[in-house]
Formats: structure tokens, sequence, C-alpha cells
């Protein structure tokens, strides 16, 4: 696997971390991209002990040209691109629908959707053209692609949305190795899920809900990536067992 090369969008915390130290620590070549500078030399900087030296490209997901820079950058820095971890999005605050103003549902969108939606697209353009053709593409979805949490409507609408480009990146990827899936994670426990550990009345109801250590996510996305191209995880989630999904009440 050493000479597999991987992009991870949202390198800089959480999960995106989490995900490229399991890549660095497995050999790969690594392009960490982000918003932040400053938190993507600290992953760099976890992964050091890995004895890969990991591009390190500021990128805003929401920008076209952001996007294909970074693409371009990768490509020319370590010949190819083998795996795109699709990760970068944010999370709406809780807000019933009739306060939700336009400019943060559009916010969030163009992050989780659009910016999923540009990275796949400059994925397909460099796997296609690349010898051997091929590669993989791995997008973070969220068990509310699959139940909703209450007050959470562009957060669900986003990850529904992510479902509907997995599935077509899928399928139109068929003719050219290209293998797309998705994972779908409950509670792993980053910045992003603490508000449900604490208890938000709001958000995870009295006396929080469980969480699991981000290292399985990283873990499974490293499982998916490492399958030979003729072979796909199309969907998998990963939770804390004992968290409310299976029935939120």
């Amino acid at each position: 696997m050493g000479g597999k090369v991987a992009i991870v969008t949202g390198a800089g915390s959480g999960i995106g971390r989490a995900v490229a130290l399991a890549f660095l620590a497995a050999g790969y070549k690594v392009a960490l991209a982000g918003r932040r500078q400053t938190a993507l030399r600290e992953t760099a900087a976890l992964g050091s002990s890995s004895g890969q030296e990991p591009m390190i490209a500021p990128t805003d997901v929401r920008d076209a040209g952001s996007v294909a820079a970074l693409f371009d950058a990768c490509r020319d820095r370590f010949g190819r691109v083998d795996v795109l971890f699709n990760n970068a999005g944010l999370m709406s605050p809780p807000a019933l629908v009739e306060d939700i103003a336009l400019e943060d549902w559009t916010g969030l969108i163009d992050t989780n959707v659009t910016g999923a939606f540009l990275c796949i697209q400059n994925a397909f353009r460099i796997m296609k053209a690349q010898s051997p053709q091929g590669g993989r593409i791995i997008n973070n979805g969220s068990i509310s692609a699959h139940a909703p949490r209450p007050l959470s409507m562009p957060y669900t609408a986003s990850k529904h949305a992510m479902t509907g480009l997995t599935k077509a990146a899928s399928l139109d990827g068929r003719a050219y190795d290209i293998a797309c899936g998705q994972i779908d994670i409950g509670n792993a426990t980053t910045e992003m899920t603490q508000e449900f550990a604490d208890g938000a009345a709001s958000r995870a109801g009295p006396g929080g809900e469980p969480r699991f250590d981000v290292v399985h996510v990283a873990r499974a996305v490293l499982q998916m990536a490492e399958l030979p191209l003729e072979a796909n995880v199309q969907f998998m989630t990963i939770l804390a067992t004992k968290m409310p999904f299976v029935g939120r009440g």
C-alpha cells in the first residue's frame, strides 16, 4: 500500500485528522486539505512518526478553483490520486424550521453538498485520466442520512444529498474503475459531538448520548480504502452501540 495516494478533506481536526493519520501510518502518501493551515500543520506533526511527509493544502471546498488546485497539486507532487476521503463538512445549530436563516442554509449546503460534489468531480477528472485508471472515493455521510435529529433540517438535507452523490458516483464510475462508497458515522469522539455527550437538551436529551473512539472510524475508512477496486463497501454504518439510532426515542 506504500504507493497509494490519498486526499483527505477536513484533515485539520476530528474524523478527517484521525483518517489522515491512519493513512499515513499505513504508508500512504497523503494530501491534507482544509481551511486552516495551522490545523493542517498540527495533523502533519502528529503523523511525523510514520516517516511520511504529507502535502499541506489549504483548501476551501466551496470554491471550484481552490478544489481544482488541490487535486492538481496532489497529482503533480505524487503522480496520481488513488483515494479521496470526502469529509469536509459543517453541522447546523439546532433551529426550528421557520427560524432557519437563508444564509445559514446556503452556507451549510455550499460546504456539505457543493463542496462534496466539487471534490468528486475533480477526483473523476484525474482518476479517469491516470494510468492505471481508476481510484476510490469514500464519502463521509452520517446516520442523519437515515434518521434525522430534531431541529436539524439543513444538516439532514445535506447528508441525504450525500447519499445521492454516492450512488450517482458509484454508477458513473463503473466504466472507469472508480469505486465510490459511504461511511455513515454516529457519535465518534470529536468536538462536533461533544454537545451530545454533554446532554444538550435540544439535541440529545438529558443525560447525553454515548460516544466511541474516533480511531475506530479511521480503521474502518482504511479498510474500505484498501480493498481492490473490484470490490466496494457501498455503505457502512459505524456508531456507538448504545446511542439512540434504531428508534431515536
